[in-house]
């Protein structure tokens, strides 16, 4: 009688295999498949296993540098006048003219629409948001109430050395005042009141601060992009380096009065 090739269960005698035919792995058990299981839903999640290398992901890196030139160049664009308020700007357009594709542009523009700088238009892309006199006075209190209790503050415990640090800061608010650009005012105008009001060690008042200081800058319903013009930009940042002289000399009377002349001109 010729022996079965699953060999008998009955006669226990072992199991034999034809010739030629491969010898097949077993099959994993279910606890070591559980764990495969389990690695690979690591895997997908993004976590790693002890038998894995990081891999690096240099597109994402690269995408979000490019979102955020992007997005620097439109707040730019935006300060500067050369987005209208009122006006309506697609993504793929804003796309050519920066040389990049249209998924970044919409990227800094929702971000600018969180901000408030921007409106989404379904179907057609982004309106910039037309802003008047009010609001700006209204942003101007705001900033007030949230900084000049700080500037007194620290005009009474900030050792002097550290105030004549920030002179070559406010000293570039002048020479970018006289470039007459407006843009590039507002950058010099933010780092110089960034670095007062980091002297309070305090990071959340310092983004608050900085986020009312750009909304303030954004150009009001038909004003002209020189609608600051030189000599205004220029007296603006006059009351930096006088203000600094102040916080030196430990004058908080000059101090007061002229935090309160600076947020007075929606500086």
């Amino acid at each position: 009688m010729r022996q079965s090739a699953q060999g008998s269960a009955e006669t226990g005698t072992p199991r034999t295999r034809p010739a030629g035919v491969p010898r097949v792995p077993p099959q994993p058990v279910a606890a070591d498949m559980n764990r495969e299981r389990a690695v690979a839903a690591d895997a997908t999640r993004g976590e790693h296993t002890h038998s894995e290398q990081p891999i690096p992901r240099p597109r994402l890196v690269q995408r979000a540098s490019v979102r955020g030139q992007i997005l620097d160049a439109l707040r730019t664009a935006l300060v500067a006048g050369e987005l209208t308020p009122g006006e309506v700007y697609s993504a793929p357009a804003l796309g050519e003219r920066f040389g990049v594709s249209a998924t970044p542009v919409r990227e800094a523009m929702q971000q600018l629409a969180l901000e408030g700088a921007v409106e989404v238009v379904p179907n057609r892309g982004f309106r910039v948001v037309e802003r008047g006199t009010r609001e700006l006075a209204e942003l101007a209190e705001v900033r007030a109430l949230i900084e000049v209790p700080v500037v007194l503050r620290l005009a009474r415990t900030v050792p002097v050395d550290r105030w004549a640090e920030l002179r070559p800061l406010a000293e570039a608010t002048v020479r970018a005042a006289a470039s007459g650009c407006r843009a590039t005012y507002a950058e010099s105008d933010r780092t110089f009141h960034r670095a007062v009001l980091s002297l309070s060690g305090n990071e959340q008042l310092v983004q608050i601060a900085d986020d009312l200081h750009r909304r303030a800058q954004w150009p009001l319903v038909g004003g002209a992009p020189s609608a600051r013009g030189r000599a205004e930009l220029m007296a603006d940042a006059a009351r930096h380096t006088v203000l600094l002289d102040a916080l030196i000399a430990r004058d908080l009377d000059a101090v007061r009065a002229l935090v309160g002349e600076h947020f007075g001109g929606a500086s």
